[in-house]
């Protein structure tokens, strides 16, 4: 009986639960938007240097595996953003910014 060798996907998440590729700071987010883009892993890697290419491949083979996972982690993402939108606008402070500070640039000495 052989054993396969286990291989780390490369895929870390930080202090904010955020999931990165490998040593970058690329977004899980965002590999997956170039994937499903069109982009391939070459091209992905040419546009975020600090990607290797064995980590995009790697990590492409983990989202075509677990594609529950990845939607999961993408709707979560998204619903974190939409909390952060509703809590700033419910703040209130953009309401007239534009205002404010076309009204501090005509004050302001020339």
């Amino acid at each position: 009986m052989t054993t396969e060798p286990v291989e780390t996907i490369p895929i870390k998440l930080d202090a904010h639960g955020v999931a990165r590729i490998g040593d970058s700071r690329l977004t899980l987010d965002v590999l997956a938007i170039e994937w499903n883009g069109g982009a391939t892993p070459e091209q992905i890697v040419e546009q975020f240097p600090s990607l290797a290419l064995a980590d995009v491949y790697a990590v492409i083979a983990w989202m075509l595996r677990h594609p529950d996972e990845l939607s999961a982690y993408l709707a979560d993402g998204s619903a974190a953003v939409e909390e952060v939108v509703r809590k700033v606008e419910a703040a209130g402070k953009q309401a007239g910014l534009r205002a404010r500070l076309r009204a501090r640039r005509s004050e302001a000495p020339q």
